[in-house]
C-alpha cells in the first residue's frame, strides 16, 4: 500500500471514530432539549411528532434523488420502520419522565434480548461467553429494578416499561437488520425516522385526536428552535454513526457507543441534578459488562 494510501485510510479512520464519539454524544445529550420542551407545555409525544418530521424533511432534501430506490424497498422493510420506530418513541418518551441513567441502562439491556432472539428466530447456538453474558444482564436488571431487595425484577414505573420496550425493539431491530442487508443507509435512516414519526402521529391521535396537533401551530421560537436541533443531531448522529460502524470493527464501536453512558451520567448529574446509588452503579456496570462481552465474543 502506498503512503499515499495509508494517509488516506488513517484519515478514514480518525473521521469514524470521530463520527461515533460524535453519534454517543449527541445520543448521550439528547434528552436534554426534550425535556425543556416538556417544560414547556409540549408532551413528549408531540415533540417527537415535530423532530422527526423535521428530520424527514431534512433526510427529503438531502436524498431526493434517491426517491425512487426508497420507494421500492419491498414490503417486509416497514417491519423495520415499524419496530425502529417504536425504539425511538419509547427512549424518548422515557427519557423525559424517568432518571437518565436508569432508562439508559435499562435500554442497555438489549443485548440480553438479541441472544434470547436470535437463538429463537436465527436457531443460534449458546456458548459459554454468550450464558455469562446472560447472567450478569440477568442481575444487573435485578440490582436496578429491585435496588437490592432480590425480589422480582418487575418495572417500577411508566418509563421503566418505555426503556426495557425500546431495548427490546432495539434488539428486533437488529435482528430484522440482518435480513435487510440489501437497503441502503439512507433507505434505513428514512424508515426509521417515518416510523417514529408515523407512530408519534398515532399515539398522539389516540391519546388527544385532533385536538394534540392545536398546539403545534402556536409552537414558539425558542421551541421551534429546540426542535430544529434535535432534528439535526438525529439526522447527523444516525448517519455519522451509520458511516462510523461501517469503517471501524465492531467491538471498538461498542465500546466507543459505551461512552454515551458516561456523557449522559454527567449531563444528568450538572443538568438535571440526578445521582445513582451504590447499587444501581453496580447493576449498571453489570449490564455493560453484559454488553461488551455479548458484542466481543460475536466477534471473534
Amino acid at each position: 500500500m502506498s503512503l499515499a494510501h495509508k494517509q488516506k485510510a488513517h484519515q478514514q479512520k480518525y473521521f469514524a471514530l470521530a463520527a461515533l464519539i460524535y453519534g454517543a454524544i449527541s445520543w448521550g445529550l439528547i434528552w436534554y432539549p426534550y425535556r425543556l420542551l416538556n417544560d414547556s407545555e409540549i408532551a413528549g409525544v408531540q415533540s417527537s411528532v415535530m423532530s422527526f418530521w423535521l428530520a424527514l424533511l431534512i433526510g427529503g432534501l438531502l436524498f431526493w434523488r434517491r426517491y425512487p430506490h426508497i420507494a421500492k424497498v419491498p414490503a417486509s422493510a416497514y417491519w423495520l420502520s415499524l419496530v425502529a420506530g417504536w425504539t425511538n418513541l419509547a427512549y424518548v418518551l422515557a427519557i423525559i419522565d424517568g432518571e437518565v441513567m436508569r432508562v439508559m441502562l435499562l435500554f442497555y439491556l438489549s443485548p440480553l434480548w438479541t441472544l434470547l432472539l436470535a437463538r429463537i428466530w436465527l436457531h443460534e447456538r449458546w456458548q459459554r461467553p454468550q450464558l455469562l453474558a446472560i447472567a450478569l444482564s440477568l442481575v444487573g436488571a435485578e440490582l436496578m429494578l429491585t435496588d437490592g431487595q432480590w425480589g422480582l425484577p418487575w418495572p417500577q414505573s411508566t418509563s421503566d416499561w418505555l426503556a426495557l420496550s425500546a431495548g427490546i425493539g432495539f434488539s428486533i431491530t437488529n435482528v430484522i437488520t440482518r435480513f435487510s442487508t440489501h437497503l441502503t443507509v439512507a433507505t434505513k435512516s428514512m424508515l426509521v425516522w417515518l416510523g417514529v414519526f408515523s407512530l408519534s402521529v398515532i399515539v398522539l391521535l389516540w391519546q388527544e385526536g385532533l385536538a394534540g396537533f392545536a398546539m403545534l401551530r402556536s409552537v414558539s421560537i425558542s421551541d421551534m428552535s429546540l426542535l430544529l436541533i434535535i432534528a439535526l443531531m438525529i439526522t447527523s448522529a444516525t448517519l455519522l454513526v451509520q458511516y462510523g460502524v461501517t469503517k471501524i470493527p465492531a467491538i471498538q464501536a461498542s465500546v466507543l457507543f459505551m461512552f454515551e453512558l458516561i456523557v449522559a451520567a454527567v449531563a444528568a448529574y450538572f443538568l438535571a441534578n440526578e445521582t445513582m446509588s451504590l447499587i444501581e452503579m453496580f447493576g449498571g456496570l453489570c449490564i455493560v459488562a453484559a454488553g461488551l462481552l455479548s458484542v466481543w465474543y460475536s466477534n471473534e
